[in-house]
């Protein structure tokens, strides 16, 4: 029989696959990868050869791939590490379109350009895509405490929704956190240093000291991060933070004029 080839909404679904799933869970019988071979018309076996494929690429895993990647693969996965978002988001449209046989976007849009529900659909995709290929790489739990309920985690951005769209979907500027470390995280209590250990601001320090019952929540402090299986978070992306939490405590420790 002639090869066919993957067209690119079936090689998103198997990135998305490859982002949302256990590398363990990545075979033939797993009912997400057969709903996703019965929708595309292949076979199970080829759908998850195909999202391990993804494993050559990434960095952290890569001796597990099975390395038959194709230079489509290949492009692919270089145009998901510049402009995540928009792959999170062709991705999680490919889903619904066909798979869930979902619809993608409203169906009454205003000729002018994108309304305010495409935008918020759109957004609601990335999200959905970030959360799960984080909270996965993460096992489903806080990477600084172990906790395992994934109703209290987070996959926390270390560089800010709001300041780089194109590391809005990217995994590797994301770490899983319950949900009282990462509101520290955010306001920059709390940060990693090179060696990957926790740092906690001065504020947050001089708060717990009036607070015994409070030292026990965040008695934390040169703690390691729990690694992930994949998508290791980014150097310079902490870096970025460091740099942030660092200048936000000079500031404070600056005399008033």
């Amino acid at each position: 029989m002639p090869r066919i080839d993957w067209t690119i909404q079936q090689q998103l679904l198997a990135l998305r696959l490859y982002c949302q799933l256990p590398f363990g869970q990545l075979h033939q019988r797993n009912p997400d990868i057969i709903a996703v071979a019965t929708a595309i018309n292949r076979t199970p076996s080829a759908v998850a050869m195909k999202a391990c494929n993804f494993a050559s690429l990434d960095p952290a895993i890569k001796q597990k791939g099975l390395g038959n990647v194709s230079r489509a693969d290949r492009e692919l996965w270089d145009e998901f590490q510049e402009e995540s978002e928009t792959i999170a988001d062709s991705a999680e449209a490919a889903y619904q379109q066909i798979v869930t046989k979902e619809d993608a976007v409203p169906t009454i849009k205003k000729p002018s350009g994108p309304t305010e529900s495409i935008r918020e659909v759109k957004t609601r995709r990335v999200q959905s895509f970030f959360r799960k290929a984080v909270l996965v790489s993460y096992g489903n739990q806080c990477a600084i405490s172990g906790l395992k309920l994934p109703e209290l985690i987070i996959a926390s951005h270390i560089i800010p929704w709001s300041e780089n769209e194109k590391r809005r979907a990217d995994p590797t500027n994301g770490i899983a956190l319950n949900a009282l470390y990462d509101k520290a995280f955010d306001r920059c209590l709390i940060t990693f240093d090179e060696q990957l250990r926790v740092v906690l601001s001065s504020d947050l320090s001089r708060s717990l000291a009036q607070s015994p019952e409070a030292q026990k929540l965040f008695k934390i402090e040169g703690r390691s991060l729990r690694l992930p299986t994949r998508f290791r978070p980014d150097e310079e992306a902490l870096a970025s933070h460091r740099e942030k939490f660092f200048s936000k405590a000079q500031k404070k420790a600056m005399p008033k004029m």
